[in-house]
C-alpha cells in the first residue's frame, strides 16, 4: 500500500431509510460506529439517511461489503392490480399480479482524512 491508501477515510453513505436500522446494526457489530444525518432524495423524494463513517484504511472494504449487503440494490416482489385497458371494468376480475421491482441502493463517497480522532 502506498501512503495515500493508508490514510484514514471518511465514508458518506446515502441509504434508504428502510435500510438504515439493519445497516447500522451490522456496522456496530463490527465495531464500526456512525453518525446519522436525515436527508431526502431529489429525484424520487424518498426519505434517505446519510451515514458518516470515519474508519481506518484497512476497514474500508469491510464497510463497503456491509453497505452492499444491507443497503444495496435488490429485487423484491410486489403485488399490483393491473389497470384495465380502455377503461373497461370487469366486476370480480381484479387479481393481483406479482411484479419484480428493484429496491434499495446506496450511494457511497469515500474521502481521505488528514486526521481521525475519537474522544
Amino acid at each position: 500500500m502506498d501512503a495515500l491508501e493508508k490514510k484514514n477515510k471518511l465514508i458518506l453513505a446515502i441509504v434508504q431509510e428502510d435500510d438504515y436500522d439493519l445497516t447500522v446494526e451490522k456496522l456496530n457489530q463490527h465495531q464500526i460506529f456512525v453518525t446519522k444525518l436525515s436527508s431526502s432524495g431529489g429525484f424520487l423524494k424518498k426519505k434517505n439517511v446519510t451515514i458518516l463513517i470515519g474508519v481506518e484504511a484497512e476497514k474500508v472494504d469491510d464497510v463497503l461489503g456491509i453497505l452492499k449487503q444491507c443497503a444495496g440494490r435488490r429485487k423484491q416482489t410486489v403485488y399490483t392490480v393491473p389497470t384495465p385497458m380502455g377503461g373497461a371494468y370487469c366486476v370480480g376480475a381484479e387479481m393481483a399480479v406479482a411484479v419484480d421491482q428493484e429496491v434499495g441502493g446506496t450511494t457511497v463517497f469515500t474521502m481521505d482524512l488528514d486526521s481521525l480522532q475519537k474522544f
